[in-house]
């Protein structure tokens, strides 16, 4: 069984469109069939989050961490005693490709590191956009880490520990753990994921909050300041 988690705080705005995706990725040829278990993490919600995601057959848990680590981790819990043997991350702010689980596993890896693109710019406008063409690396042997795309067997997000209690950059220290355990990663950009720019982000140190610090300091450059991971 593959578990799909998604750490959501009141995000009924986006989790249909974000769950959707990931029906279509379940039902990719290339998965054989095998059962993807969709598991939204409901991180303190006081909207209808919770039932749209149940609406559309995700399985559902609540915590009160607001806290994207714990959340993540708490998903991944309940994946793991379902017996889940590949565990995808995605946000709820994001839609993956249909070919995006089946890509991750073809890769043959412990874990699996993806990149992430923008389809729409809203108040950013076109410097915001030509200054990620610039500075981010969407190609094969990328160093980006993004909880919005990322993959990893049961085996080896046991090795590692697991998600911490991070309130952000949790993704970062999650993948630093995969590599001290000797996790075979593959940083790939077939696994295709859209995220969003909203102002409104919920990570504190997350690309939304990246994109505000740079359009705040007016930090739009060639080549030379790169937007971080």
């Amino acid at each position: 069984m593959i578990a799909v988690i998604v750490p959501a705080h009141n995000e009924e705005a986006h989790i249909a469109d974000c769950l959707k995706s990931l029906i279509r990725a379940a039902g990719h040829a290339d998965l054989a069939g095998e059962h993807v278990e969709i598991i939204v993490v409901l991180d303190a919600c006081t909207d209808a989050t919770g039932a749209r995601a149940r609406s559309l057959g995700a399985m559902t848990i609540d915590v009160a961490a607001r806290n994207v680590g714990m959340a993540r981790r708490a998903g991944s819990a309940m994946a793991l005693s379902a017996g889940a043997r590949w565990l995808a991350f995605t946000d709820a702010d994001s839609v993956v490709a249909p070919g995006w689980l089946a890509a991750q596993l073809a890769l043959r890896a412990d874990a699996v590191c993806g990149t992430v693109a923008v389809e729409d710019w809203g108040g950013y406008g076109e410097r915001m956009r030509r200054h990620f063409e610039l500075t981010y690396t969407d190609e094969d042997g990328h160093s980006h880490v993004h909880g919005a795309n990322l993959g990893v067997s049961a085996q080896a997000y046991a090795a590692a520990g697991g998600f911490t209690g991070l309130e952000t950059g949790e993704d970062v220290a999650f993948v630093e753990a995969l590599k001290h355990s000797g996790a075979r990663i593959a940083w790939s950009r077939m696994p295709r994921v859209v995220t969003s720019v909203r102002p409104g982000f919920k990570a504190p140190g997350g690309f939304g909050a990246t994109l505000k610090k740079i359009e705040a300091l007016r930090l739009w450059t060639g080549a030379e300041t790169a937007v971080p991971a």
